[in-house]
């Protein structure tokens, strides 16, 4: 059985490794470093791969070193982690 974590809007997530741009922001450079592993970030949305249903995305927005959530990045759940929780 197929056990993929699934994620809420709201939720915060770390990257699971780095996220690069595949071209799919425009107005950043293809290649671009999207997300650290380890950064910080909130789900605003949930989905689906059009061409895929039973496969979930997630729309993400993460922290800059400024602390300032950068632009929407879709991200496949296998590269999302849950952070560890703050003491």
């Amino acid at each position: 059985m197929n056990s993929t974590p699934s994620f809420a809007p709201g939720e915060m997530v770390h990257a699971l490794d780095a996220i690069y741009n595949d071209g799919s922001l425009p107005d950043v450079e293809e290649g671009a470093l999207l997300a650290a592993a380890g950064t910080r970030g909130v789900v605003v949305k949930a989905g689906h791969v059009e061409a895929a249903p039973d496969v979930e995305i997630f729309l993400v927005r993460f922290e800059g070193p400024d602390a300032v959530l950068g632009p929407p990045v879709g991200c496949f759940a296998d590269e999302l982690g849950q952070p560890a929780p703050s003491h």
